[in-house]
């Protein structure tokens, strides 16, 4: 599957995930996000980042109980907690924010 943007062709997965890391930017992810139906504000993208930064350093994307720890640890309980990232990312937050930030979907317990 594929999809177009501005004169590039960008390859994805069955599930719309990006098949080419390296060819994520933040218009293919304002692009993603539109297309489910996430309008992003600046903790959308922290969260997209945060996750970007995590998978560089462990080339995993973590699953939601990762997620919610490793937030927590980074930005405090207010933001590490499954009723806030829910809140942002309502199709479940380690599935819809991976694909956002251009990354593999997540395996295991998401």
């Amino acid at each position: 599957m594929s999809f177009e943007l501005n004169g590039t062709t960008y390859e994805t997965d069955d599930d719309g995930y990006l098949t080419d890391l390296d060819s994520w930017s933040e218009e293919v992810a304002n692009y993603l996000a539109e297309q489910e139906g996430i309008d992003m504000t600046e903790a959308h993208w922290e969260v997209v980042n945060f996750l970007r930064d995590y998978y560089q350093e462990y080339n995993i994307a973590p699953a939601i109980k990762i997620l919610i720890k490793e937030m927590k640890k980074m930005f405090g309980p207010e933001k590490g907690n499954s009723a806030y990232l829910y809140d942002l990312y309502p199709a479940g937050p380690a599935l819809q924010a991976c694909k956002i930030a251009g990354l593999p979907k997540p395996t295991g317990c998401v």
